[in-house]
């Protein structure tokens, strides 16, 4: 067989990720608070979009073209002429005006004396003379500059103070040495958003070059900072520094810190031997315990808490059903404005002005495409959520159906991988509260006898109110929980129930056996 060279022609198809492909599943995978700001930044970068409004007719683009393109003199001639107060149109300058200033003509005409008028002023100001208002803006100038130096609207914004700029203030009044301030500013940048101080000593006295015990030294004069109980490295220092401060730091009370691990598993009669004291004095101790701050320094708050928008809404139907509609407020809107277009590409100088007007609008265009194409893929997979969980909007969690992406992506002939995009970071609000798309997806849990599998959801709430309802003097097992929720018609393994209940953050039988009966 001879090898030569010879052209072919091949016809196959392929995906290729174009920058626009790539532009639209970005966008679906986006919360609404991030497509905001992506849309406003698009706004900025792209002359041919504009931002859409509720009202179009406030701000429809034949109004703003009609507006650009008035020629300079009518606008001028147009300013010059004014209403007076009888609605008679008046021309010329307003400040030329015959004006009353004088306090005598003004008493005059209304017959009193100024001070009868305004009897809660102090003094009525002198008026400036007319020549001076016709002469031009000195005197309009020098009041305005006046109020802007009495009045500073800076001044009246709250500013919440941190953490780190209480600390500050307090390290100022406490070291006097520079050294010492130095090395309280980086133990003070160490801190973490609770208050606590993760660092190593050692490490921290080589980096700044300075002897460990003084860092030891400056550490113990920051540890009696308010809020009590900063700067503490484990949890047990933290509660030991807020019992000092409260003057509470004795024997017993040290011996209870030691083993603080023993209040945490509820073992009492092992603390009430390591800390010499009675059933009566242990209760006190413990509450003392209790009323202290884990953590100190989330009294100064932290990051900013966004609000839970919802993007879409549920609502009952008159007829039984569900209305499913998205939330028109998280919806940026944006329109296309080809009448600008098709009036500068005629002013194009060169070819590159040309292709970026042209890339321009391709941009644009698509973006509104893409946006509407994301607002039907998210209604479209919200109506067959609630379609497929009928039960939970209308009897609670209980009936929960086990739910994957497969399931959804069949009904809608869509693909998986769309909608767990769709599903990220969208909530629904619904009679039964606002939940993320993701929570109605639940793995199954065969039944014993065959039947329909149950939701995972369902099983987990299930065990918390078999938990919340048990005896004190008979506290369940998990075995014993296995064979009730078999009884049910769930089967579920013994290891499956321990790790629900370890994700709901419930304790075992014989951690909540200690809880119920140091309560009782």
């Amino acid at each position: 067989m001879a090898i030569s060279t010879k052209l072919e022609m091949r016809q196959s198809q392929s995906l290729i990720m174009t920058p626009q492909l790539m532009q639209a599943i970005k966008l679906l995978q986006m919360s609404n608070l991030d497509l905001v700001s992506y849309v406003e930044a698009e706004l900025e970068r792209n002359p041919l979009l504009e931002k859409g409004e509720a009202d179009p007719a406030e701000n429809s683009p034949s109004d703003v073209n009609t507006q650009a393109e008035a020629p300079a003199g009518d606008r001028a001639d147009a300013q010059e002429v004014m209403a007076t107060a009888d609605g008679e149109p008046g021309t010329g300058d307003w400040m030329q005006s015959d004006l009353e200033t004088g306090a005598e003509a003004i008493a005059s005409r209304m017959d009193t004396d100024l001070g009868n008028v305004f009897p809660d002023e102090p003094g009525v100001p002198a008026s400036p003379d007319p020549a001076q208002l016709k002469g031009g803006d000195s005197y309009k100038n020098a009041s305005s500059s006046a109020a802007s130096e009495d009045y500073n609207l800076e001044a009246f914004v709250a500013d919440e103070e941190s953490l780190v700029t209480s600390l500050e203030e307090q390290m100022n009044l406490a070291f006097a040495s520079e050294a010492d301030k130095l090395i309280a500013g980086h133990l003070i940048n160490s801190l973490d958003e609770n208050g606590y101080l993760y660092l190593d000593l050692a490490e921290a006295a080589e980096q700044l070059g300075v002897d460990l015990v003084r860092v030891e030294s400056v550490l113990a004069v920051l540890q009696t900072f308010e809020p009590a109980g900063v700067f503490a490295r484990n949890l047990a220092e933290c509660l030991k520094l807020q019992l000092i401060e409260k003057n509470r730091y004795d024997p017993a009370m040290e011996a209870l810190i030691a083993n603080i691990e023993l209040l945490a598993k509820r073992d009492l009669a092992a603390l009430k031997k390591l800390c010499g004291v009675d059933d009566e004095d242990l209760v006190e101790m413990v509450q003392e315990i209790r009323a202290l701050d884990p953590k100190p320094g989330s009294v100064f708050g932290g990051a900013l808490v966004q609000p839970m928008v919802p993007d879409v809404f549920v609502r009952p139907a008159s007829d039984g059903t569900w209305n499913v509609e998205l939330n028109s407020d998280t919806l940026p809107k944006v329109l296309v404005n080809q009448t600008y277009y098709a009036r500068v590409v005629k002013t194009a100088r060169d070819e590159t002005e040309k292709e970026y007007l042209t890339e321009s609008l391709q941009t644009a265009n698509w973006l509104a495409k893409s946006l509407d194409q994301r607002a039907k893929t998210i209604l479209k997979v919200s109506t067959e959520i609630v379609r497929q969980q009928d039960g939970f909007l209308t009897h609670g969690i209980e009936h929960l159906r086990p739910l994957n992406l497969k399931i959804i992506a069949e009904a809608i002939e869509m693909h998986e991988s769309t909608v767990s995009r769709v599903t990220s970071n969208k909530y629904m609000a619904t009679p039964r509260g606002i939940f993320e798309l993701k929570y109605f997806f639940s793995s199954a849990i065969a039944a014993t006898v065959g039947g329909d599998a149950h939701s995972a959801e369902s099983v987990r709430h299930k065990i918390k109110q078999m938990i919340d309802a048990e005896d004190p003097k008979a506290i369940l097992s998990d075995d014993t929980i296995v064979k009730v929720l078999k009884g049910e018609g769930v089967d579920i393994a013994r290891r499956t129930v321990a790790k629900y209940r370890e994700a709901m953050k419930i304790g075992s039988s014989v951690q909540r056996r200690r809880e119920k009966n140091a309560k009782l």
